[in-house]
C-alpha cells in the first residue's frame, strides 16, 4: 500500500497562495493594531500583580523587595527542581506521541515516533518565540523528508489545536460547575462567569455543525472548506478526536499533580481535586494571545486571592517550563538538523 498524497493542481495551489499570503496595508495595520492591543492588555495584567504585592508588603510594613526577597527565601527549590524537571520531559515525551500519531493519521504513515522527537524538541526552542513559528518547523520537516504539502501539514496542527482547546474547556467546564459558588464569590469585576458559561455553549453547539460541514466537504471535496488547509479536519472522525484527548490528558493529569506539589513548596497548599478543576481555567487563559500569558496570572491572583505571591509563582512556572523545553529542544537540535539537511529522505511504500 502506497502511502497517501492529496492530488492537487497548479491551479489551484496558486488560489490558495493568492488566498493565504497576499496581504494588504489594510490588513498589516489590523495586525498591528491587534499587537499593540495585546501588549497594553498585557502590560495591564502586570500593573494588577506588582499592585496586589505592593499592597501585601504595605500590610506587613517591609519594602516590595523586601517582600520578594523573603517569598524566594522561603522556598525549597531543590526539591521544585526535582519536580519540574522530570515533569518537563514527561510532557515532551506525551506531547511528542500525541503529535506523532496525528501526524500518522492525517500526512505520513510511515513516520516513527523516534524520527519525530527530534524536530518536535526544536520546535519547542522556536515556541518561546511563537507556538505558531515551532509549528511551522514541523511542517518544514514534513515538506522536506515526507513531501507532504505545506496547507496539509499545518492542518494537522489545526487539529492538534482543536484537541488541545477542547480539552481545557471540558476540565474547565467541570471546575465552573463543582466550584460554581465558589467563584460567585471572587471579586473578579468583570463578568467572567457569564463569559465562560457562554464560551462553552458555543463551544458545545460547534461540535455537531463542525462534523457537519467536514463530513459534507469530504463528500464533495469543493468549496472553501475543500481546501487543503482543512485536510485533516475533513479526514478526521470523532475517534481521532477522542483519541488525541485521551493522548493528551497525561500532561494535564501531570500538571495538577505538579502544580500542587509546587505550590505547597512555596508555602501554598491546594487540594488535588480543586487544582484539577481550577488548572484547566488557568491554561485556558494563558491560551489568550497575550505575551508572557499574562491572561493567567490575572486568573491566578482571582482564583487564590489569599495568596498574593501566586502571580510571581505563575511566572516561574511558565518561564522555567519554556526554558526547559528549549534546553531539551537544544539537546535533540543535532539531531533535528541530521534530519532536516542531511538530504531527501526516499518513502519507501508500505
Amino acid at each position: 500500500m502506497s502511502v497517501y498524497r492529496s492530488k492537487k493542481t497548479p491551479d489551484s495551489d496558486s488560489a490558495e497562495k493568492d488566498s493565504f499570503d497576499s496581504q494588504s496595508p489594510l490588513k498589516k495595520n489590523r495586525a498591528l493594531f491587534f499587537k499593540a492591543i495585546t501588549w497594553i492588555l498585557s502590560i495591564f495584567c502586570f500593573y494588577l500583580a506588582y499592585s496586589k504585592i505592593q499592597i501585601s508588603a504595605e500590610s506587613k510594613q517591609i519594602s516590595v523587595l523586601e517582600f520578594l526577597s523573603g517569598f524566594f527565601g522561603n522556598v525549597d527549590w531543590v526539591n521544585w527542581l526535582f519536580i519540574m524537571i522530570p515533569y518537563s520531559m514527561f510532557f515532551f515525551l506525551v506531547d511528542t506521541h500525541a503529535a506523532w500519531r496525528a501526524i500518522k493519521w492525517f500526512n505520513a504513515p510511515e513516520l516513527t515516533y523516534k524520527s519525530i522527537m527530534p524536530i518536535r524538541a526544536s520546535a519547542l526552542i522556536l515556541s518561546i518565540v511563537s507556538e505558531q513559528v515551532g509549528k511551522g518547523a514541523m511542517s518544514l520537516y514534513l515538506l522536506r523528508r515526507y513531501k507532504v504539502p505545506g496547507w496539509e501539514a499545518l492542518s494537522t496542527m489545526i487539529f492538534l489545536g482543536i484537541c488541545e482547546i477542547y480539552q481545557l474547556l471540558i476540565f474547565s467546564s467541570l471546575g465552573v460547575i463543582f466550584y460554581y459558588e465558589f467563584l460567585l464569590e471572587a471579586d473578579w469585576g468583570f463578568p467572567i462567569i457569564r463569559i465562560l458559561i457562554s464560551i462553552f455553549v458555543f463551544a458545545a453547539l460547534y461540535v455537531p455543525v463542525h462534523f457537519f460541514i467536514f463530513n459534507r466537504i469530504s463528500e464533495k471535496g469543493s468549496g472553501f472548506f475543500g481546501i487543503s488547509l482543512f485536510s485533516s479536519l475533513r479526514k478526521a472522525d470523532a475517534h481521532h478526536y477522542l483519541l488525541l484527548l485521551l493522548f493528551k490528558a497525561p500532561n494535564l493529569l501531570g500538571a495538577v499533580l505538579v502544580y500542587s506539589l509546587a505550590l505547597s513548596l512555596f508555602g501554598f497548599d491546594v487540594a488535588l481535586a480543586k487544582m484539577l478543576m481550577f488548572l484547566p481555567l488557568i491554561f485556558l487563559a494563558a491560551a489568550l494571545p497575550l505575551p508572557f500569558h499574562a491572561g493567567a496570572l490575572v486568573i491566578w491572583m482571582l482564583l487564590f486571592p489569599e495568596f498574593p505571591e501566586v502571580s510571581i509563582f505563575s511566572l516561574i512556572m511558565h518561564t522555567f517550563f519554556l526554558s526547559m523545553n528549549a534546553l531539551i529542544g537544544v539537546c535533540f537540535l543535532p539531531f533535528a538538523n541530521k534530519e532536516l539537511f542531511a538530504g531527501e529522505q526516499k518513502v519507501k511504500p508500505l
